[in-house]
């Protein structure tokens, strides 16, 4: 049976991961708060919103307003600190995501709602408008909880994907009365009406990704098995025609309580694998090429039930993230993990989970030792470099807890190098990008999309642990399956590589 390990940068010991937290770093308490509608949602963006190289953080506010947190961190290694940013006054918001959508160089923010959902216009300096009726976008008024994009040839914008969860004016509901979910496809004239994908399964995450190396993107949408009962799944969707994969194609119907998506290349092949966060076990499927087969449970990854305390019931995932957090040239695994809100079935107490992959492929957890257990009602999250030193930090958001930051203090790591695509056209941030990374010790292969994670996710640089290597070679294969010529670059920096 074929592993898990991916190209192993042999040269590098693992170091053991170290986090502090700043309970300074935001300049106000941020909570994710409301009622039965905003159990799920309580998503992060992460993203440079004014071109200083710095992440910032845009948060789901629930009932409370959205926030903007722009990044004021003074030097690399420095503690961690954001200064308040100004978004438009809104409620309601369960998730964010940051794209450019108007093909201008600055990256926008969609945002979903209990209610009518948005698209921001970013002006480049951490400003945001709603840019919703003039690019003829129709936000509906659904409870809206998951989100993708992906652009196709011959179109001047993204192609939306919006998941939406219980139909809350179905008398009959909430239970069996899953929503339709939507496809925006960009016009002439601004997008079209959706499309309806349908019939829903309350869906909590989605992504696109061109999960056989193709060169044709599918959307993969996780759904809530706790609403729709009865006959729904795990989904793929083709595009053209809108349809969705069936078991006569090879599409194994899996149900769970799916609340999130992870995707990376985990085995070396260049396809990525998917991790599924749920109630209970949390799902890898490893990419067969022509289907998919679930880890088996040595793997490490299940996650079922809290490492910590004496609460034996079973975990409940939310956020799932691949990224190195050694640098030692292979993916760790961080879950946000929360009860739902008093859910007797599930763990109350349930830490977050930083799994390291060892050189074996397997995963074992350091969510305690590293410091970033915490057993609050965990949301959306985020790894991503905030102070600049090539160690990637955490950001979690929770339900009825604060918005909290964790800085990467791990001695040891190996080097990194983060990567960049950059393109002219509509789609100026490459995604659908292949990025390949190679040192003497082999090849590691990431691709560019919008989506997955819960209720929010990233855009800026693609990072990459190096082991010991000093330099690496790197290359994009472009979204229209161009491939570019490998460069060789110095290691522990930032490299834009463009079209």
């Amino acid at each position: 049976m074929r592993t898990l390990a991916l190209t192993v940068m042999a040269g590098s010991a693992a170091a053991d991961p170290a986090f502090v937290q700043r309970p300074d770093a935001f300049p106000v308490e941020h909570v994710y708060t409301g009622g039965w509608e905003h159990f799920v949602g309580g998503g992060v963006a992460v993203f440079d919103c004014n071109g200083d190289a710095r992440p910032d953080v845009a948060a789901a506010g629930g009932t409370a307003p959205a926030r903007l947190f722009v990044n004021a961190t003074p030097a690399p290694g420095a503690p961690i600190g954001f200064d308040r940013g100004d978004l438009p006054s809104l409620t309601g918001v369960t998730g964010l995501y940051p794209l450019d959508i108007d093909g201008d160089g600055t990256l926008d923010l969609a945002v979903l709602r209990v209610g009518a959902n948005l698209l921001l216009r970013g002006d480049g300096a951490c400003g945001f408008a709603d840019a919703s009726a003039a690019w003829g976008f129709a936000g509906g008024d659904a409870w809206s909880t998951a989100f993708s994009a992906t652009w196709e040839a011959g179109r001047g914008g993204p192609t939306l994907a919006i998941g939406n969860y219980v139909d809350r004016k179905d008398p009959d509901g909430p239970f069996g009365a899953c929503d339709d979910n939507e496809l925006h496809r960009p016009g002439p004239d601004g997008y079209d009406a959706p499309l309806p994908i349908a019939p829903g399964y309350c869906a909590l995450s989605m992504l696109f990704s061109d999960w056989q190396r193709s060169g044709t993107p599918e959307l993969r949408i996780s759904n809530d098995r706790h609403y729709y009962l009865q006959g729904g799944y795990e989904e793929m969707w083709r595009l053209s025609p809108l349809a969705p994969r069936t078991e006569a194609d090879g599409w194994e119907k899996v149900s769970l309580w799916g609340m999130g998506i992870a995707s990376a290349d985990l085995t070396g092949d260049g396809r990525p694998e998917v991790m599924l966060t749920s109630m209970g076990d949390q799902l890898l499927q490893v990419n067969e090429g022509d289907g998919w087969r679930n880890a088996p449970f040595e793997t490490g990854t299940a996650a079922q039930r809290p490492y910590t305390g004496d609460d034996g019931r079973p975990s409940t995932g939310w956020h799932a993230e691949f990224g190195d957090v050694d640098n030692d040239g292979r993916l760790d695994l961080f879950i946000a993990k929360g009860n739902v809100d008093q859910m007797p079935s599930n763990a109350m107490a349930d830490p977050n989970n930083l799994l390291m992959q060892g050189p074996d492929g397997r995963f074992s957890e350091a969510g305690a030792a590293a410091g970033v257990a915490d057993p609050v009602r965990s949301r959306g999250a985020a790894l991503a470099d905030f102070d600049g030193d090539g160690r990637l930090d955490l950001v979690v958001s929770a339900r009825r807890a604060p918005l909290k930051v964790w800085q990467n203090v791990t001695e040891g790591t190996g080097r990194w190098l983060a990567v960049e695509p950059r393109m002219t056209g509509a789609n100026t941030r490459a995604v659908g990008a292949i990025v390949e990374v190679r040192t003497g010790d082999g090849v590691q292969t990431r691709e560019v999309t919008v989506g997955g994670g819960h209720a929010g996710g990233q855009a800026g640089p693609v990072h990459f642990g190096l082991g010991d290597a000093d330099r690496a070679d790197v290359r994009v294969i472009w979204p229209d399956g161009t491939v570019g010529a490998w460069q060789d670059v110095a290691a522990d920096g930032r490299v834009t590589l463009r079209r």
